[in-house]
């Protein structure tokens, strides 16, 4: 039951392990499971597979629900593992019972990605997946709707236990949460690059994609933030932060295009993100890879140093 759901468990740093394909593009879970068992084994402990970063909106929900169950299956109790959710609503709902059964915790109700949106139609639709569902629930705020104060209203419900803010308004961030009082969590949905802002007005945490690839480094970010160490949590923000950079670029298309080449600094083949994402030029892959040289100097330095 959602009473029974610890919310701190979230208190951390939400990460979104990337989707692998093979040659055929179809999903390959052997180099997924490989990274998952590496994330863990770096302290993560909080796992939103197949979200955003991953390619959600690429992905059917068999494949969705596959990757849940490898998470589950590789971490094994000691972590928290988030489903996505989304598109009409049943889809959702079914989407969200096959990934419950196969050992999600709770659910992210993804983006709304319909026309004609309205407070109003969103409203119901929140609703109807929280009462169908009964489980943990987070809703993704990315753009205009949901409103904040749908948002506000929504926290009564007892099945709805944080909001992923994903636009990027500080002030705004942090009346809402001023408003809200405590009774859900208010994380911040833009990653690294706005994380100790976001964490200063008040969220507990934040999702990441990049710790696909600088695990240790990410999660002493949020660690310095958490404790009030703003000198440390900038720092390794610093160090993080060309990745972020790239990642943003053109509109943030290069979001996921960037981690499924990087990872290969790594040692793992994730191979090319489903269309539409971007393809990378050559001259982009040797970027990405000089670039990743520093990040993984800090990051393995974070590995030998003794906690």
């Amino acid at each position: 039951m959602p009473s029974s759901f610890a919310r701190e468990k979230l208190h951390t740093v939400q990460l979104v392990p990337l989707t692998a394909f093979d040659e055929h593009a179809k999903l390959a879970l052997s180099p997924m499971q490989t990274l998952t068992a590496r994330l863990h084994e770096a302290g993560v402990r909080v796992f939103i597979p197949c979200a955003g970063s991953a390619e959600f909106h690429s992905l059917d929900p068999e494949e969705i629900v596959a990757a849940v169950r490898m998470t589950r299956e590789t971490i094994g109790s000691e972590g928290t593992i988030i489903a996505p959710i989304g598109h009409w609503l049943e889809n959702a709902v079914r989407l969200g019972e096959s990934s419950l059964e196969a050992g999600a915790d709770a659910v992210l109700v993804m983006p709304l990605a319909f026309p004609y949106l309205s407070d109003a139609g969103a409203r119901d639709y929140y609703l109807a997946i929280m009462e169908r569902l009964g489980c943990p629930t987070l809703i993704y705020k990315k753009d205009a709707i949901p409103g904040d104060e749908l948002l506000l209203d929504l926290s009564g419900h007892p099945n709805l236990i944080g909001v992923k803010y994903a636009v990027n308004d500080i002030d705004a961030f942090t009346r809402v949460v001023q408003r809200n009082g405590g009774r859900i969590d208010w994380y911040c949905g833009s990653a690294e690059r706005f994380a100790p802002f976001f964490m200063l007005a008040g969220a507990p945490g934040y999702t990441s994609g990049a710790g696909n690839v600088v695990p240790r480094l990410t999660l002493a970010m949020h660690a310095a933030a958490a404790r009030g160490d703003w000198p440390e949590a900038m720092r390794l923000l610093a160090i993080i932060r060309p990745i972020e950079e790239y990642r943003a670029r053109a509109g943030s298309s290069y979001n996921i295009s960037f981690l499924k080449h990087a990872i290969r600094s790594i040692g793992l083949d994730f191979g090319r993100p489903r269309p539409p994402q971007r393809r990378l030029s050559e001259e982009e892959m040797r970027e990405i890879d000089a670039l990743m040289t520093s990040l993984l100097e800090a990051e393995r330095e974070l590995e030998h140093t003794p906690t």
